[in-house]
């Protein structure tokens, strides 16, 4: 994948406490663990119990909704690849 949408995704993985991806009808939120040069994990849950680890695929990702929390303005503020 290209060296500049890698970048933006480290943008997102620093932006807000929490990031969240929504791809196909389906919402992960959580935390950006990794970046690999093909996807990105996302950690979801709050504990080993209950969280999920889920890579999403750089092509997954360029279809998907992004989001992070915005702790200024306490809502969900969408992020632009």
């Amino acid at each position: 994948m290209s060296e500049a949408l890698i970048n933006r995704l480290v943008e997102f993985a620093e932006s807000g406490n929490q990031q969240k991806i929504v791809v196909a009808g389906q919402s992960h939120q959580g935390w950006v663990m990794e970046i690999t040069e093909e996807a990105l994990l996302i950690s979801t849950g709050y504990s080993d119990k209950v969280g999920k680890d889920n890579w999403i695929s750089f092509e997954d990702i360029q279809q998907a909704e992004l989001f992070y929390w915005d702790n200024k303005n306490d809502q969900w503020a969408e992020f632009k690849i």
